[in-house]
Formats: C-alpha cells, sequence, structure tokens
C-alpha cells in the first residue's frame, strides 16, 4: 500500500499517442497520477472533464497529470480526443503499475465480485515523494480535491 511520504514507485507506461512516458521524466515538477476504471463511462469522463474545466489552474500550479486506466493507447486517444482532454492517459492493460500503487482491488457489483480499478489519486511532489493519497474519489469532486492538496 502507498503511503504519504514514501517514494513514489517509478513505473514506465504507454501514452495516448503511443509514446512511453516514465514517472522519472517528470522529476522537478508535481505530478497527479489518477488511476480510473474505463474511458468514455459516465464516473470516468465527468472526472477527466472535471479536471479539463480547472486546467488552467493545474497549471498554474506546474503540475504534470496523468490518468491511467487499463484501456489500449487507442481507445485512451479516442477519449482524450472526444473530450478534449489536455493531460495524457496511460495504458496499464496488465493492470501491473494499478497492482503497484494498490489500485487494482475485488470489488463488487450486484452480488458478483471483480477485479478492477479503484478511482484513486497520488499527488507527488517534485521529488518523486507521495504527498497526498485521495483513495475512493469521487468524479464530481475529484478536481477540487485534488488542487486542494497541489
Amino acid at each position: 500500500m502507498i503511503e504519504e511520504g514514501n517514494p513514489a514507485p517509478s513505473f514506465t507506461l504507454p501514452g495516448d499517442s503511443g509514446e512511453e512516458v516514465s514517472l522519472e521524466s517528470f522529476r522537478g515538477r508535481p505530478v497527479v497520477l489518477y488511476f480510473y476504471p474505463k474511458d468514455d463511462t459516465p464516473g470516468c469522463t465527468a472526472q477527466a472533464c472535471g479536471i479539463r474545466d480547472v486546467w488552467d489552474e493545474f497549471q498554474r500550479r506546474g503540475a504534470v497529470v496523468l490518468g491511467v486506466s487499463p484501456d489500449s493507447p487507442r481507445t485512451h486517444g479516442r477519449f482524450r480526443e472526444k473530450y478534449g482532454l489536455p493531460f495524457t492517459l496511460l495504458s496499464d492493460e496488465q493492470h501491473e503499475v494499478a497492482e503497484l500503487y494498490g489500485t487494482w482491488v475485488e470489488k463488487r457489483m450486484y452480488g458478483k465480485t471483480y477485479m478492477g480499478v479503484e478511482r484513486s489519486t497520488f499527488v507527488i511532489d517534485g521529488d518523486g515523494n507521495v504527498v497526498r493519497v485521495l483513495r475512493k474519489v469521487k468524479p464530481a469532486d475529484h478536481a477540487a480535491d485534488v488542487l486542494a492538496a497541489l
């Protein structure tokens, strides 16, 4: 389990335009790393568009925003284009990074149990340390909660 004050686990994942993105490449800047279940679903769209709608404030704070889900880079590209998302979406198809961050969890819906992404956000400082962990994030409040954490 990732805890505040600890170093953020390093990773490299494919981005929405096919490029490889490493957490380490953003050293010196705060990073908002948010995990979400699926592109173009109501909650995930609300969460992403909430960030988009206050993007100027994220930029004023010098923050990098990275969204991570098990969707493919191609699906991410379509999602990003459809909603005009100004930040990078990363593909974690094997959920290795989600497991590393403790966001790949057992979930229940309609009496069935399955594995999936717990909507979670990690605010990482310029030195690579986790300064805030937000779990079970509510999509409508996400952008405001993250800005408060920055």
